[in-house]
């Protein structure tokens, strides 16, 4: 074992410690966003701020973004893994949005709704 590598093995993880605690505080304040009196839009967006700031915080401080070998951070593979991140929920949404839209019943009205001609009664 080099020696560089038994001094990062012997000192407190402060990085992970601050890590831990900041994300921690950005759960917490989005939940406090859940109970305030802004807009139901207002919400989203401040909760989704919060979330691409964890998410940030997350991949530099516990997935060892900035451990290549040149000491910078992995370019090429955040711009992938964002992409990806982002057809999934902009497609999830697109899914979400067209099913609320349009409904299961193709007659119009809520999928639960029971039309007195249809009804048999």
């Amino acid at each position: 074992m080099t020696t560089k590598q038994s001094a990062e093995h012997s000192h407190f993880p402060w990085k992970h410690l601050v890590g831990f605690l900041l994300s921690i505080v950005l759960t917490l304040l989005a939940l406090w966003v859940i109970y305030t009196d802004l807009s139901m839009s207002a919400k989203l967006w401040i909760i989704f701020g919060f979330a691409i700031v964890q998410a940030g915080l997350q991949l530099l401080m516990f997935m060892h973004m900035t451990e290549s070998d040149s000491g910078t951070i992995q370019v090429g593979n955040t711009l992938f893994a964002a992409f990806i991140g982002i057809a999934i929920v902009a497609g999830s949404i697109w899914i979400f949005a067209a099913h609320t839209h349009h409904g299961d019943n193709p007659e119009g009205g809520s999928p639960g709704e029971q039309h007195s001609e249809h009804s048999g009664h």
